[in-house]
């Protein structure tokens, strides 16, 4: 299914700025990662999304803090009963060198790089990490720029981050779309200016209380056929 917004979507955006953590990486393998700790699949979600939470909650409060510091953390709080918890910690935070994409990404990546649009990424997570990805993934040389929080004022959502990838590609946020499987990330773009298209990769509904993406689509190559109907960008 892909649907849009049409009065927000009368043209092609210039630049595409892709999140990394879930969006185009696939993070179901950790699971497999707490399982050889002996910590039950289950729980990777929710660590992944506690992480999030104190990640935004430092950047609320002034503090830019690296994301695998703050992943540490709260793997701490959710191994604290292991025997050895800085080994198991270890061990999770390895899963992350190891990522695959998602199935879908690197023929959407390669239809979308087609219709001519720059790409960059705008990741809460490791630029080195993302790098990785990508060069295990085949696709880093479609990406102008590998852009991480890092060197930012801040996370997303907040404005500042997007500010930042925006200032690196000499782009108008009206030029630009998010692209992301976080509705939090699609808010945050919308409310920076960006335009924004949500990857509904479960088919859970889309909150309320969030501002709405301008374009939903199942997967990369779903999005990347929703642009070509439009008319590139003058």
């Amino acid at each position: 299914m892909t649907s849009a917004t049409p009065s927000a979507l009368d043209r092609r955006p210039r630049l595409l700025v892709l999140d990394v953590n879930e969006t185009l990486s696939d993070m179901t393998h950790l699971g497999d990662r707490f399982v050889e700790v002996g910590v039950p699949p289950y729980l990777a979600a929710p660590w992944f999304a506690g992480l999030l939470r104190d990640g935004f909650a430092l950047a609320v409060t002034g503090r830019n803090a690296a994301f695998a510091d703050v992943a540490r953390s709260s793997l701490h709080t959710v191994l604290h009963d292991k025997a050895n918890v800085e080994a198991a910690t270890r061990h999770i935070m390895a899963g992350f060198l190891a990522l695959p994409l998602h199935d879908d990404v690197r023929d959407g990546i390669q239809a979308l790089r087609a219709l001519g649009l720059r790409l960059v990424t705008l990741s809460n997570g490791s630029a080195d990490i993302a790098e990785g990805l990508f060069e295990r993934g085949g696709i880093r040389d479609a990406f102008e720029h590998v852009l991480s929080v890092e060197d930012a004022p801040a996370w997303k959502p907040a404005a500042s981050a997007y500010a930042y990838a925006l200032g690196k590609c000499g782009v108008a946020a009206e030029d630009a779309m998010l692209v992301a499987v976080h509705p939090w990330d699609v808010h945050g773009a919308k409310a920076a200016g960006l335009r924004a298209a949500w990857i509904d990769r479960t088919g859970a509904p889309y909150p309320d209380a969030m501002e709405p993406a301008d374009l939903v689509a199942r997967s990369l190559p779903a999005l990347a056929a929703h642009l070509e109907e439009l008319p590139a960008a003058k």
